[in-house]
């Protein structure tokens, strides 16, 4: 009976406190992209861009409307650059030096280097090329 007590006790200080999530809208969020093709042996990646008002959730620190941002990069493949079938991901990050860690990162794994030969040709798309804008998420 002991335990019953401590475990309702425990469920309603959780609800109580409300681990509810909050969205809010950050002043910088720093994000690039990347493309590539299962047909291809290029890879794209944007510069690391500082999008001012895109929207935050504190609970799953992710960026809201990820899907949004990497559509507008598949449209700019797809219309700009005739290339349809280019899958697109956003990377992203709350501060600048996390997002170029990222960057590095992503860019070490397709750059070949003298122990390893990489079957990779790595391609950048320019901020005056292409630009994220932000997403408004705050009706949602």
């Amino acid at each position: 009976m002991k335990y019953y007590r401590y475990i309702l006790m425990t469920l309603l200080f959780c609800v109580a406190i409300g681990a509810e999530a909050k969205r809010i809208q950050t002043p910088h969020m720093y994000i690039f992209g990347f493309a590539a093709s299962f047909t291809d042996s290029v890879v794209y990646m944007t510069e690391i861009q500082d999008v001012q008002g895109a929207w935050y959730d504190t609970k799953s620190k992710f960026l809201l409307g990820r899907d949004n941002y990497s559509l507008q990069l598949k449209d700019h493949f797809k219309e700009k650059l005739q290339m349809p079938d280019r899958v697109c991901m956003v990377f992203f990050a709350k501060s600048m030096k996390k997002a170029e860690k990222k960057y590095l990162k992503l860019r070490k794994k397709y750059l070949s280097d003298k122990k390893r030969t990489s079957s990779y040709e790595v391609r950048y798309v320019t901020s005056q090329e292409f630009k994220f804008e932000p997403i408004d998420m705050s009706e949602e």
